[in-house]
């Protein structure tokens, strides 16, 4: 049975010439915010061009599905075989390599074949990446997840942006963001006049386009304006795998390296080697945890020369070794 918006149209409203149908795949411990976020935007679209939407919820095995909240939800259909027009929406959530079945992958590979468009939200990029429906095409990932997902699937272009659409494939960097995506269809199917007032009715007041970033930015993020340490540590970030000395960054900035090492000690009461290094960490962190990558992969792509130094410095930071860090999450990567 097909859901549909409950709420009466409003009496300016008018039947939509234009109809589709979206096909929500609840995968296990999916985020309920960015379905949640997704689907309120199909059923407020609804009062204000009635029949516009319907959606029906899908899952593996087609019974229930539970958040990563705990709660239940009820499925409508199975991983069954949909009508061409219909758009797949992807729910994804924690432990995406472990709900990334099989039989998902299976069935993703087929409806694309037969010209379905599909949308991933949060994380659930990596499971149509997984397929190999975004090769050669443009992605988003939740911020989390980008190491990883770089790592693994180099044949993607992964972008920062809050969503993207590149043709029949769209993805979103979870949370709120589905609003945005969702947004961004009721525009181009029903016009900006309804997707503004969608956005109202949301209390939504700040749209966001595929061109916006899903991060705070770097002096948000620190919560320092320094236009020259901004850009320092945007070198950092940049430059993990090959890590540029502070000499060559302070020059970069204008500064010499003893300035440098006074401004992050001002700002943020360490040295900018002891700064870059946990960028480096977190990062290992990221794919430790993650991903199948090996401890030594991991050290090389973090710009560890070798293993043993790299375990040390993980175990400095994080009280544990990489190989214990990877031994306690192992059963997370399980597909």
């Amino acid at each position: 049975m097909d859901h549909k918006s409950s709420n009466s149209a409003t009496p300016s409203s008018t039947p939509a010439s234009h109809k589709r149908h979206f096909v929500f795949v609840l995968m296990d411990s999916f985020t309920m915010l960015s379905f949640a976020g997704a689907i309120e935007c199909l059923r407020l679209a609804n009062r204000f061009a009635p029949g516009a939407y319907t959606w029906s919820l899908a899952g593996d095995g087609g019974e229930v599905a539970t958040c990563s909240a705990g709660i239940l939800y009820n499925l409508d259909r199975d991983l069954d075989e949909l009508k061409r027009d219909d758009t797949v929406v992807l729910c994804g959530g924690l432990d995406i390599q472990a709900a990334t079945t099989k039989k998902l992958l299976n069935w993703l590979r087929r409806e694309a074949r037969r010209g379905v468009s599909m949308a991933a939200l949060c994380t659930a990029s990596y499971s149509l990446a997984k397929a190999g429906l975004l090769d050669g095409k443009k992605a988003t990932i939740h911020w989390e997840n980008q190491d990883s997902f770089s790592e693994e699937f180099e044949e993607v272009e992964l972008t920062k942006s809050v969503f993207v659409v590149d043709g029949n494939r769209m993805s979103t960097a979870g949370g709120t963001s589905s609003i945005d995506l969702m947004l961004q269809l009721i525009a181009n199917d029903l016009g900006e006049e309804i997707a503004n007032t969608v956005a109202d009715q949301q209390i939504y007041s700040s749209i966001r386009t595929d061109q916006d970033q899903q991060r705070l930015s770097i002096p948000t993020r620190i919560g320092v304006r320094h236009p020259k340490l901004s850009r320092v540590i945007q070198m950092m970030e940049a430059n993990i795998e090959e890590p540029i000395s502070p000499s060559i960054l302070a020059k970069e900035v204008g500064m010499s390296t003893r300035q440098l090492e006074r401004l992050f000690r001002r700002y943020l009461n360490r040295s900018p080697k002891r700064y870059y290094m946990e960028i480096r960490l977190q990062k290992a962190r990221n794919l430790l945890m993650q991903t199948d990558m090996s401890v030594i992969n991991v050290a090389l792509a973090c710009g560890f020369a070798s293993p043993s130094h790299f375990s040390k410095c993980y175990r400095a930071h994080y009280d544990t070794t990489p190989y214990r860090e990877r031994g306690s999450h192992a059963p997370r990567l399980s597909i």
